[in-house]
């Protein structure tokens, strides 16, 4: 098998798990821009609106309604930036970080019990790729 015919069977099973996670999540969850806003917050610390931008790939306007909505809802804190009062940084409340709990263990409950209809050799493999996942998630293959 080539390495793009891999690619490709890795995507498609990455795609259709990730479906079927979403499909998991409880009614009224968090919208998939608002997760990824808490989740860049959770993972790197307070951002800018901009940063929070940059690492979604999207661009700061399209993620506007998104960062008033989740401080709206007491999720994120919004305050001046210190280097320069204009720009404002984004911080993760404690609200916010037990709201992105909550859905994060909706999806993990699914999970652990799919996994659960696998071999011991499976899971380990699987959990393997996950940490190989992230490292790959990570990655700019053009640098």
């Amino acid at each position: 098998m080539d390495q793009l015919s891999r690619a490709a069977q890795i995507r498609r099973g990455i795609v259709r798990l990730n479906r079927r996670l979403r499909q998991e999540r409880g009614e009224g969850g968090l919208s998939p821009n608002q997760l990824g806003v808490l989740g860049h917050l959770r993972r790197h610390g307070a951002a800018t609106p901009g940063e929070v931008a940059a690492a979604e790939r999207q661009r700061p306007q399209s993620l506007t309604r998104v960062f008033a909505e989740l401080e709206t809802a007491g999720l994120i804190a919004r305050e001046p930036g210190t280097a320069d009062r204009r720009q404002s940084v984004l911080t993760l409340t404690e609200e916010g970080r037990r709201a992105l709990e909550r859905d994060m263990a909706e999806r993990d409950a699914w999970l652990a019990t799919a996994l659960g209809t696998l071999s011991e050799t499976e899971r380990e493999v699987l959990r393997l790729a996950g940490a190989l996942m992230d490292r790959l998630a990570d990655t700019d293959p053009s640098a």
